[in-house]
């Protein structure tokens, strides 16, 4: 490990003492967090490896980490929990989604009128909710959520958490039923929807999408990673993404 994320430096040096690890130690804490994002981001992108770490808890979850975490993979780069006693904190700290307060629902109902009452309250829910689900009903999940929520509510979907098949793919709820009935999922599988809001979402900024489109296939993207990239950060939906970019010259 290069780099060590600390909310507290004082306490991480002792326990990097205690194991015989050097690395270098960098302070990111609540007041810090966001400032913290783009040198770290720059130091990810330089090829170095970073971890994060707070003083007695899970990042993200009640502990800071949601920004910088949503930051990190708005810029490309992988965010993997380490193993723990629950796939709902692992997904949680991973996923870059608010996680000071949650709501767990587990496995829902598989129909009828408590199902009804449960998509419900997830949608009215202004906290993330966590669900488990089983491979084979996930699509299924994500459609329903997706009647109860609209299809441009935010999800995350973390499948295989801490295996050899890890997975963390976020976006809209309409783009994981299209890529989930296109790629059938296996494994263990965490959803966490995001909360929702009594404000209206602001309108993206298509000029400054473009503009920042334009910016990155200079840089060498390809478009199809120029997509990607601005569809997890820009607040629209990937096949609106898509016409934006291919509409570049």
């Amino acid at each position: 490990m290069d780099v060590v994320a600390a909310e507290d430096t004082r306490r991480s040096r002792i326990l990097l003492q205690h194991i015989g690890a050097s690395p270098r130690l960098i302070s990111v804490h609540a007041h810090t967090e966001a400032s913290q994002a783009d040198p770290l981001i720059a130091m990810l992108t330089a090829g170095q490896s970073v971890a994060l770490v707070t003083d007695a808890g899970t990042p993200g979850i009640s502990d800071p980490g949601a920004r910088l975490v949503a930051a990190v993979r708005a810029a490309g780069h992988a965010v993997v929990p380490i193993p723990g006693a629950s796939a709902v904190a692992a997904a949680l700290s991973a996923s870059g989604l608010p996680a000071d307060r949650y709501l767990f629902l587990g496995f829902l109902a598989r129909k009828g009128r408590e199902r009804r009452l449960e998509l419900e309250r997830a949608a009215a829910e202004p906290w993330t909710v966590v669900f488990y689900e089983a491979p084979p009903r996930l699509t299924a999940l994500l459609r329903d959520l997706a009647v109860a929520c609209g299809a441009h509510r935010h999800a995350v979907v973390a499948r295989e958490l801490t295996k050899m098949h890890e997975e963390l793919r976020g976006g809209t709820l309409e783009e994981l039923v299209e890529w989930y009935e296109a790629h059938p999922p296996r494994g263990e599988i965490t959803l966490l929807l995001a909360g929702s809001s009594d404000e209206p979402a602001a309108e993206p900024d298509l000029e400054a999408l473009r503009a920042e489109a334009i910016a990155l296939l200079a840089g060498g993207l390809t478009r199809k990673d120029v997509v990607r990239r601005l569809t997890e950060s820009g607040g629209l939906g990937r096949n609106e993404v898509y016409r934006l970019v291919m509409e570049l010259p």
